[in-house]
């Protein structure tokens, strides 16, 4: 194990470090659960995970599909039962008719922002009680795991959301 100036060991085995963003991830899991909870009267996962991408901008169905790994007509049946609830907007894409652009109602993009909220509260909660220094720390470490990933930057939300970085 590697030193870090007077501080504790840091693990540098591949199995240590597994293990503990596997710990880490179940505690974000958790994390997300409880703050979709608030909503689960009005979206499940999957369609909460759509209201995410779609929360991005004015997205087509086929780019909605792909960016979630699921099927055109899933995407399509997803999206029907938002609009029909009133969260999404579907609409004929004016530059190709055979295309169609969905986007959030306000009481969609009010869900996706409640959600989040209520994530982000707990998440800096728990991080208020972690040294400064090691705040610090997990930023760089958390910067370069989401980059070899190769998750987008994180000015862009994306809790739950999953879009391919390459669309």
């Amino acid at each position: 194990m590697a030193k870090d100036g007077d501080e504790e060991p840091i693990a540098d085995d591949l199995e240590a470090v597994t293990s503990a963003v596997l710990t880490a991830s179940r505690v974000l899991v958790a994390i997300s659960a409880r703050s979709l909870a608030s909503a689960e009267d009005r979206v499940t996962l999957p369609q909460f995970r759509m209201l995410l991408v779609v929360g991005l901008g004015e997205t087509k169905l086929v780019t909605l599909a792909e960016r979630l790994g699921v099927n055109p007509s899933t995407a399509m049946r997803m999206a029907d039962r938002l609009a029909a609830a009133g969260l999404l907007k579907r609409e004929v894409n004016p530059q190709n008719r055979r295309e169609t652009l969905l986007r959030l109602t306000d009481v969609g993009s009010r869900i996706v922002d409640e959600v989040t909220a209520r994530r982000k509260a707990e998440i800096a909660a728990i991080l208020a009680r972690m040294p400064a220094p090691r705040r610090q720390a997990l930023i760089t470490a958390m910067r370069e795991f989401t980059d070899a990933a190769g998750e987008p930057p994180t000015t862009v939300s994306f809790p739950l959301g999953w879009p391919d970085p390459s669309s």
